[in-house]
This record gives C-alpha cells, sequence and structure tokens, in this order.
C-alpha cells in the first residue's frame, strides 16, 4: 500500500475506439460512486470520469493540462452537487489531502453526505457559496478553488471565496456557465467578460469551451497572482506529457 504521504500515479488516460478516456485511482469503497464503469489494474481500481456528468471530466477528455488537483492538496469546492466531480478530485488529492464540498440545496446535498460516507477526505458542508462567511470555521486555507455554480453572479462568488480561503498562488478551476449570465451577450463575450474581471486578481492561465457535453460552458484555469495573459481567445486542447495507456502522476 502507498503511504498516504507520498505521491502516486492518480490519472491514467487511454484510448477507447479512438476516443480519449479519463480515469482515476479509486479511493472510495465501494469504488463505484455513480454507476461508472471500474477497471481493475495494476493492483488499483480505476474510475471511468464520464465526460457527460462532470465539466472537469470533460475538460480532460479534450485534452485539458494545468491546473488540476495533486496528490495531498486541499480543495474547496462550490456547488458539489451530489459529489460527481467532488469524488474524483477526491481520488486526486489522494487520502492525505482534502475536498471541501459545498452545496446549497438539500436534495442533493443527501446524495453528497452518501458519497462521502464512502470517501474519508471529502467533508461536505450544507451552505450558500456567496460570500463564504457562513462555512468559515469548517474550511481552512486551501491549495485550489474549483466553482461550478449556476449563478448570475459566479465572478463574485469566486472572489469573494478566494480572498477568504486560497492561498497565494493557489489555483483556480472555474466551470463557467454562460447561460446563466445572461442572454444579452454570447457565450464568448461572456467567457471573455470572466477573464477580463478575474486578471486584476489571477493569472488566467487557460480556457477551454466544453462544447457539445457542456454546452455554453467553459473551464477557466488560472493562479491567485497578477494576470499576464494578453489574448482572451479560448484556446484548443493543449498537448500534454502523458502517454496513452499510462497512469499519470
Amino acid at each position: 500500500m502507498t503511504p498516504a504521504s507520498s505521491p502516486r500515479a492518480t490519472l491514467w488516460e487511454r484510448d477507447e475506439e479512438g476516443r480519449r478516456a479519463v480515469f482515476t485511482a479509486g479511493l472510495g469503497i465501494p469504488p463505484a460512486t455513480y454507476g461508472e464503469r471500474v477497471v481493475a489494474r495494476g493492483g488499483t481500481n480505476w474510475r471511468r470520469w464520464d465526460p457527460t456528468r462532470s465539466k472537469l471530466g470533460a475538460a480532460l477528455v479534450k485534452g485539458w493540462d494545468d491546473p488540476l488537483p495533486q496528490w495531498g492538496e486541499r480543495w474547496l469546492y462550490l456547488g458539489a452537487a451530489t459529489g460527481t466531480t467532488a469524488s474524483h478530485v477526491a481520488d486526486l488529492v489522494g487520502p492525505g489531502g482534502g475536498v471541501y464540498a459545498i452545496e446549497r440545496s438539500l436534495r442533493p446535498f443527501t446524495r453528497l453526505l452518501s458519497t462521502a460516507e464512502q470517501y474519508p477526505n471529502l467533508f461536505p458542508i450544507l451552505a450558500d457559496a456567496r460570500g463564504g462567511e457562513a462555512y468559515e470555521g469548517d474550511v481552512p486555507m486551501v491549495d485550489g478553488l474549483y466553482i461550478d455554480v449556476a449563478q448570475p453572479d459566479q465572478i463574485e462568488i469566486v472572489v469573494a471565496n478566494a480572498a477568504l480561503y486560497l492561498r497565494d498562488r493557489g489555483a483556480l478551476l472555474f466551470a463557467v456557465k454562460t447561460s446563466s449570465m445572461g442572454r444579452e451577450r454570447s457565450a464568448k463575450d461572456h467567457l471573455q467578460a470572466v477573464v477580463q474581471s478575474l486578471e486584476s486578481e489571477f493569472e488566467v492561465r487557460a480556457t477551454l469551451a466544453l462544447d457539445p457535453m457542456h454546452r455554453r460552458h467553459y473551464l477557466v484555469g488560472a493562479r491567485r497572482g497578477t494576470g499576464r495573459r494578453s489574448t482572451l481567445e479560448p484556446r484548443g486542447p493543449t498537448r500534454r506529457d502523458v502517454r496513452p495507456g499510462r497512469p499519470r502522476r
């Protein structure tokens, strides 16, 4: 057994009939959480990350590279819903890390609690992500912030929670739902406004459209600090130093 303090391969990619499939090393017991396929390989139960049910899963299938949750890190997850993506993030950070999962709606939170029973490093919190003060006593400073909320004030929620919990140079993964931001602008214009709003406090590293799996959604990756990117156009999949069929560290 790999010690909790030692990093190991947590992400595995392989080709399935000409398409990229992404798996995480299952930390939970039993390994399947939401009906996903599980593959036993090298003494590890690998959970297939369904890209149609997860914005981050879709981004990985399309070639997303950085930033990503890393072994041993602590992440604050806003809008965790039933815990589908949160459980995969818990796999990535491993038993030495932690995922503080915020969900405000009682019905999905009940299922999130069931998911957390399988994951010792997944901590569900019933609260509204606006402002962040409601869970100030339950969440420490974190290495990463993941946000996936269908609210028109998504940017304000990011900035407020980052100010309270995200360490300097901490990672941001922002699943932008442009349809929740109004129909007066195009999806690309909404993305541009998001990037411009973030650049005063974040270094925006990547943007990626999640169509066709998640229409009018983008993933924005950033680091807390002053911005440097000059172009606001969404970029395509990045070239990643990963060989198909081999686990990734």
